[in-house]
């Protein structure tokens, strides 16, 4: 049997939202391998889903910048956030979402852009290293535009002007008023920091994640016992449902709760008289899929027996 540490069970709980105690025993069933742990506390109706928030730990700043028609996102993680408060680093960020307006979304091309007053970008992160005294690292980068239209920003937990922990941009391609595209971009922003839509439809949700959701939702309907056909119709409708949930223009508009995205962009047309598109949009939310440090939590594992509080001895 494999090793099945506290720190493991902490962050499959932090993962799942799933007790402790099922948490333990999910590793245990599945010989420690956290995925398919995840899986199959999912299967057994004890977790909605993975929590990509629990595996947050990097610090440092999400930059984005507008510029005409076109927007950028950046991402600089720092090991703490002490430093995404220094006003050189996040001097830095700001330049670097300038930057990627010019060079879009690739990180090498990024790096070896030229940075304001001399050298490239990624000498000056050289010597952000050197003069703060913390290890950083360039992440990511993407980039939106349109032909007619706006592009519009909005971050979420703000730092700065254009700076903070989440970052959206949001391309509406159209020809109507800019100033009312602005403020329907704007609430479409918000929108998305929100409720965190994988893709732009649900035919373009990935492959690999929708055959995982279609996996597990066949164990959960072979579970019921019902008859071949049945199981067939229940996994249809989970998938028709993770689709709908999932997908930004099928998904319910915060605003009201009740009326799909892709309704509300169409009522706006309507109402401004010209055609409109939701084109593209862009969300970064700082260390998303970066492992968590490991926390001492004694007091959470000394409720469960068996659970030592040294993280690198095994559990039970």
């Amino acid at each position: 049997m494999a090793e099945i540490t506290a720190a493991a069970v902490k962050e499959l709980r932090e993962r799942t939202g799933a007790g402790m105690m099922d948490c333990k025993k999910a590793l245990a069933e599945t010989s420690g391998d956290m995925e398919v742990a995840i899986d199959w506390l999912r299967t057994k109706g004890l977790a909605a889903a993975a929590k990509k928030a629990g595996r947050v730990a990097a610090e440092g700043l999400i930059g984005v910048a507008v510029q005409g028609t076109m927007g950028a996102a950046v991402e600089v993680n720092s090991e703490t956030d002490f430093v995404a408060k220094n006003e050189q680093f996040q001097g830095f960020v700001r330049n670097v979402a300038q930057i990627a307006l010019a060079t879009g979304n690739d990180i090498d091309e990024l790096g070896g852009a030229q940075y304001p007053g001399g050298g490239t970008v990624a000498e000056a992160l050289t010597n952000n290293i050197a003069t703060i005294g913390e290890n950083q690292s360039l992440r990511r980068a993407a980039r939106v535009e349109v032909s007619d239209g706006v592009v519009v920003s909005y971050v979420h937990n703000a730092a700065g002007p254009g700076l903070g922990k989440i970052g959206v941009l949001v391309a509406l391609e159209s020809g109507a008023d800019k100033a009312a595209l602005e403020t329907l971009g704007k609430q479409l922003a918000m929108h998305i920091a929100a409720a965190n839509p994988l893709a732009l439809t649900g035919d373009e949700l990935g492959a690999e994640l929708v055959e995982r959701e279609r996996g597990i939702a066949t164990e959960k309907a072979r579970e019921s016992g019902k008859p071949a056909e049945i199981v067939e119709k229940m996994v249809e409708g989970a998938m028709a449902k993770f689709r709908k949930e999932n997908a930004l223009l099928s998904q319910l508009f915060v605003m009201d709760n009740k009326t799909k995205v892709a309704d509300v962009i169409a009522a706006e047309a309507k109402r401004l008289g010209a055609d409109m598109t939701l084109k593209s949009y862009v969300r970064f939310q700082l260390g998303e899929g970066i492992e968590k440090k490991v926390d001492d939590f004694a007091a959470e594992v000394a409720a469960v027996s068996g659970v030592k509080k040294n993280v690198a001895e095994p559990v039970g």
